[in-house]
C-alpha cells in the first residue's frame, strides 16, 4: 500500500509540475499584441495539451476521409460545434497544417489555454460588434492568403449539444473567398458526451471529412449558397452516424 501511495504522490507532483510549467510559458503572452512569429515551441504545447486534453478526458477519436484534406496550400476548416473539446480533437489531427480557430473572446480568457491559442494566432470574433468581426474575418483572410495558416471555423457561433444544427453565420465563408483557398467541410459526433462521460466512462468521438469545396467553387457561389452546401453536408452525416 506504502508502494501505491507513493506512486500516486508521485503521479500528482508531476501533474502539479506541469501545470506550473504551462502557467509559467503563458505568462508572457500578451493578449493584447498580435504575434507575428512562428513559434515552434507553442505550437508544440498547443499540440501536446490538445492530446492531453483528450487522453484525460477519456476521448477515443475515430476518423474518417482525411485523406481529402489539401496536402499542399492553406484552407478554411468547417465543423459543426458540440464542446470546448472540439477545438482539442481538431488539433489532434490537423494542428501540422498550422491550424487556428476563430473563437468568442472569452475563450482567450480561459486559464493558460487561452493565452496558449493567442499565442499561436488564434482570432476572435465579437458577434455583437460588427466592426470587431469585418477586422477579424479580414485578417483571417489575410492569414489564408499569406499561406501563414489554415483557420477553421464553427458557422453555427456557437456550442449546440441538443442535436441538429443550428442557425448558420454564413459570413464565415468569405475569408474563403477572399483568400481563393478551398473550405474544407468536417462534421463532429459524440463530443457533447464527453464532459456528461467523466470521470467514469470514455467517450467516442467521430470526426469525418466529408467535401473540400474548391476555390473556383468558393469563390464563384454566394456566401449564402455555401452555407446551404456545408449544411446539408453535416446534416446527411449527422444522419449517417446516428443510425450507425
Amino acid at each position: 500500500m506504502k508502494v501505491v501511495g507513493w506512486i500516486v504522490l508521485g503521479l500528482l507532483g508531476l501533474v502539479v509540475l506541469f501545470l506550473l510549467f504551462l502557467i509559467l510559458c503563458a505568462l508572457p503572452v500578451d493578449l493584447n499584441r498580435e504575434y507575428e512569429d512562428d513559434s515552434r515551441f507553442y505550437w508544440f504545447l498547443v499540440k501536446l495539451n490538445a492530446h492531453l486534453g483528450l487522453f484525460v478526458g477519456r476521448v477515443r477519436v475515430h476518423v474518417s476521409g482525411q485523406e481529402i484534406v489539401p496536402k499542399e496550400g492553406r484552407y478554411l476548416l468547417v465543423s459543426n460545434h458540440r464542446s470546448n473539446f472540439d477545438p482539442f480533437v481538431g488539433w489532434s489531427r490537423l494542428i501540422d497544417d498550422k491550424l487556428i480557430y476563430i473563437s468568442k473572446p472569452s475563450n482567450m480568457k480561459v486559464f493558460v489555454y487561452g493565452k496558449l491559442a493567442h499565442r499561436i494566432g488564434c482570432l476572435t470574433i465579437d458577434r455583437e460588434n460588427p466592426r470587431n468581426s469585418i477586422k477579424t474575418l479580414a485578417r483571417a483572410a489575410e492569414l489564408l492568403k499569406s499561406g501563414k495558416r489554415s483557420v477553421g471555423v464553427y458557422p453555427e457561433g456557437t456550442r449546440n449539444r441538443d442535436g441538429g444544427l443550428l442557425p448558420f453565420h454564413n459570413g464565415v465563408f468569405k475569408p474563403a473567398q477572399r483568400a481563393g483557398v478551398p473550405i474544407v467541410v468536417t462534421c463532429l459526433s459524440g463530443t457533447e458526451k464527453i464532459t456528461k462521460n467523466l470521470p467514469w466512462h470514455h467517450t467516442d468521438v467521430w470526426l469525418d471529412f466529408i467535401e473540400v469545396i474548391p476555390a473556383e467553387e468558393v469563390q464563384a457561389l454566394r456566401t449564402e449558397d455555401i452555407g446551404e452546401r456545408v449544411r446539408a453536408d453535416i446534416e446527411k452525416q449527422l444522419a449517417l452516424r446516428e443510425k450507425a
